[in-house]
């Protein structure tokens, strides 16, 4: 008491610390005490004698939001802008949510952000990452600024657009959007990582794929349609719903790996991922919140929209404090889906491998039962996909890709073979090759060819015994099951290119051989 008294009436702060050291020497260990007397000199503006009595507050309790928002101001007073924006963060994650220091830490969190943008930190963070990145690859990246795209800033891989370059298109207009130009710095980075080990993936949507999702939802379209909706606006409607489901199916898992690895590399730059990830998430909410979006949205779309936002929000949660969890007014099984995927990215994160993020993607749309809308291909295998020349060249050279690494085939094999050792002789196969074995018949051997090198190409990624619609151009209207489509694909190649078939390390010998003696006898 005497030394506010002396601090605040008499102005006389050498008395007043000579009496508040007395106190420290009395409770040198209660640091309410102490914060107070911080408190106290910092009403004052005696900034340099208040932070002595903050920090030793903060070494006995450094959970308390007082102190924390206190040094948080002394921080912005000394121009020490990341290390005050550091201290009203951690007032905020320190308190309850809308408390005052909750809401006052966020506050000035963001006000500080503002400021610290106005230094140029971030195209300094951005241009040091690019250059690395350019070294890493082997490859230029050029960075345009494009108003007309979709969102505030997009990667356009070189590769992709058949260019020489790497193009990252932004808008400048959003607080922050530095920080989405290193986001997409990180993607190509998470590329570099995976084409290194031949691990990395493509995210593909197809005609195929599209027909089966309007299928899906073809009682909302049949809706707007009653509802005299024009068929032009019908397709745009469905055509962005599409799109945006797969982004969402690719981009949010793939999104929290990208934004761990931001905060942790890039401390210095956390207060535009703070202010760009507010904006995100708040748009995201908006998405799935809004009353005219929820009327004409399939429900069932508007729940995975939900879900896949709830996950972002919940990252936002664990690195800025800002809580918008409730605000998504979640159903019990998709608050409890949303928990589950951050869990599962939780335990992925710390010793993440080059490509795993693809794993997420794939995990995350089987469980909300949306794999129907894209595939995952393995880049290697679809750059030679796409080239029909230097496929026929490969196949006929390593037809069963045994000297290549197809990281979808490989997974997929693995589970096959487990799966079939697991059944001993499989007899659906028997059957499907008996069948293949007589509509074989009377081919010749260059006409089986064709077909083998068509399944073969069909099959760079695997072929999934539960699958049940696989189509060849070379048998028209039919379609093969899985294990029909394997058999189809092993007595090919022993009837046209025999030498090779014991490359394929498809478990069939036995299956074929008695395929073979019920063929004969009839």
């Amino acid at each position: 008491m005497m030394g506010n008294i002396f601090a605040k009436f008499k102005n006389d702060i050498d008395t007043a610390m000579k009496y508040y050291d007395q106190a420290l020497i009395v409770n040198p260990n209660d640091n309410i005490t102490i914060n107070n007397i911080g408190a106290n000199l910092l009403q004052q503006n005696k900034f340099s004698e208040a932070k002595k009595y903050f920090n030793k507050a903060l070494t006995l309790d450094a959970s308390y939001p007082n102190t924390l928002y206190a040094l948080g101001l002394i921080a912005s007073e000394e121009d020490d802008f990341l290390i005050a924006f550091e201290r009203f963060i951690e007032t905020s994650k320190c308190s309850k949510k809308n408390d005052f220091f909750y809401n006052k830490g966020i506050e000035e969190a963001y006000n500080v952000s503002n400021t610290i943008f106005q230094q140029e930190i971030g195209n300094t963070i951005f241009k040091q990452y690019r250059v690395l990145l350019e070294q890493k690859g082997g490859i230029a990246i050029d960075i345009v600024k494009d108003d007309t795209i979709a969102t505030v800033a997009k990667i356009e891989f070189a590769e992709n657009y058949d260019r020489a370059k790497h193009v990252i298109k932004y808008k400048d207009a959003v607080l922050g959007f530095e920080h989405l130009l290193m986001h997409e710095l990180v993607h190509l980075d998470f590329v570099l990582e995976a084409q290194a080990l031949e691990k990395n993936l493509l995210y593909t949507t197809t005609q195929q794929h599209k027909n089966i999702f309007l299928k899906k939802i073809e009682k909302s379209i049949n809706k707007l349609k009653q509802k005299g909706i024009s068929v032009e606006a019908i397709n745009g409607y469905t055509t962005g719903l599409f799109s945006g489901i797969n982004s969402l199916i690719f981009n949010a898992p793939i999104d929290l790996f990208i934004e761990d690895f931001l905060h942790s590399k890039y401390p210095e730059l956390r207060p535009y991922q703070f202010v760009s990830l507010l904006t995100i998430v708040q748009d995201g909410l908006r998405a799935v919140t809004d009353k005219q979006v929820l009327e004409i949205t399939p429900s069932e779309l508007v729940s995975c929209n939900k879900i896949y936002n709830l996950v972002g929000a919940m990252q936002l949660k664990n690195l800025y404090a800002i809580d918008f969890i409730s605000e998504f007014k979640a159903s019990k099984i998709e608050l409890e889906t949303a928990n589950k995927f951050y869990e599962e990215f939780l335990e992925y994160k710390d010793d993440k491998q080059p490509a795993e993020e693809y794993e997420l993607v794939q995990h995350w749309a089987d469980d909300l039962k949306l794999s129907d809308y894209f595939e995952l291909i393995g880049e290697n295998q679809y750059r030679k996909r796409s080239n029909i020349d230097d496929f026929i060249h490969d196949l006929e050279k390593n037809p069963f890709g045994s000297d290549e690494k197809d990281p979808v085939k490989e997974k997929k094999m693995k589970t096959f073979l487990e799966h079939q050792e697991a059944l001993g002789l499989n007899s659906a196969v028997v059957m499907f090759m008996v069948g293949a074995l007589e509509f074989f018949e009377g081919k010749s051997k260059e006409d089986i060819k064709k077909i083998a090198f068509e399944i073969a190409m069909q099959g760079t990624q695997g072929y999934d015994p539960n699958v049940k619609n696989y189509k060849l151009s070379a048998i028209p209207n039919k379609e093969f099951s899985g294990y029909q489509i394997l058999a189809y694909y092993f007595v090919s190649w022993s009837i046209a290119i025999p030498e090779m078939v014991s490359q394929l390390q498809l478990p069939f010998e036995a299956e074929y051989k008695l395929a073979l003696s019920m063929y004969n006898t009839k």
